[in-house]
């Protein structure tokens, strides 16, 4: 879920696109408006479109330079509208990071927060659940999801049981494993879950015909994380012109142009791409305001990129 990968790529890939950025911060008239959202299907609750996932990029330490860097992420991705914030206790202190962002920001009832719990006894899940709360300085999550499903006959009971006593809003599950996706399908379509979390991109299209209709049948939103594929497609991209008929739905960089192809899918709820700089989640966040890609564009973009 992150973008820290092969940083200079995207600050190439954003300069060639005409798309570097010089503001922290969404001008007034972008803000909240601008930023599209879309409908959780259980509730009809609106979530902003462009989040944000913290594996690897808030797993530090006593390090006040990153701790600053972060914050005016996070700053800057509400201040654009934004809300979504992934996380899990497998990303090391992103937790323990996150936690302390948003009760020294205290942003916390502005932003919509989301970690996981590891497959385990119902003993150690409680726990590890027990454990997020306290890492992120919170008495409950807006999302509990199960990562890493890898078992068809899996329950979420558990987690429907913590949304009962109100410490999550919403349970959902995860997968990121390509070996998984029969047991994760199965799984999907015996619990519907209320969200469904998958790595999903240009890069990297082994979901979206299985998977990804399976959890739209089964009345999930669905998050997509890993949207450059681990820096593969900044590695594509970069030297490379932007082409010129994405004009067409409002692109301005490479960021841009693997969000709003995601986000043109109209089973994706919203994207969660990693980022370490408060520019680029400004970058991020333009996917979802303006003009967004038909199956047409969509195919346009893909066959583009491939021939790249």
């Amino acid at each position: 879920m992150t973008s820290i990968v092969n940083m200079p790529s995207r600050r190439e890939a954003l300069a060639l696109a005409g798309g570097a950025l010089v503001a922290a911060q969404v001008p007034a008239s972008a803000q909240g408006a601008g930023l599209l959202a879309r409908k959780i299907p259980s509730s009809g609750e609106a979530l902003p479109c462009v989040g944000i996932g913290s594996a690897i990029i808030f797993d530090f330490e006593n390090d006040a330079a990153k701790t600053t860097e972060r914050t005016d992420v996070i700053k800057a991705l509400v201040a654009g509208g934004g809300k979504l914030i992934d996380t899990a206790p497998s990303y090391g202190f992103a937790e323990d990071r996150i936690g302390d962002i948003l009760t020294s920001t205290g942003l916390r009832q502005q932003v919509f927060l989301a970690t996981k719990v590891r497959v385990a006894d119902r003993a150690a899940s409680i726990a590890e659940m027990q454990a997020s709360l306290r890492k992120l300085k919170t008495d409950k999550v807006d999302l509990m999801q199960l990562h890493n499903v890898r078992d068809p006959g899996q329950s979420l009971d558990l987690l429907r049981e913590w949304k009962a006593q109100g410490l999550c809003r919403y349970v959902g599950l995860t997968s990121s494993f390509d070996r998984d996706y029969d047991a994760v399908e199965a799984c999907l379509r015996k619990e519907k879950p209320e969200f469904f979390q998958i790595d999903y991109s240009l890069v990297d299209r082994n979901s979206e015909d299985r998977l990804i209709p399976a959890a739209a049948e089964s009345g999930c939103a669905v998050l997509t994380n890993l949207p450059f594929g681990r820096g593969k497609f900044f590695q594509k991209v970069s030297g490379k012109p932007l082409p010129e008929f994405v004009k067409d739905i409002d692109c301005t960089s490479w960021a841009q142009f693997a969000l709003k192809w995601l986000l043109g899918h109209p089973a994706i709820t919203a994207v969660i791409p990693g980022t370490d700089k408060a520019p680029y989640m400004v970058d991020n966040m333009k996917a979802g305001m303006g003009r967004l890609p038909d199956a047409a564009m969509r195919k346009k973009m893909a066959d583009a990129f491939d021939a790249l």
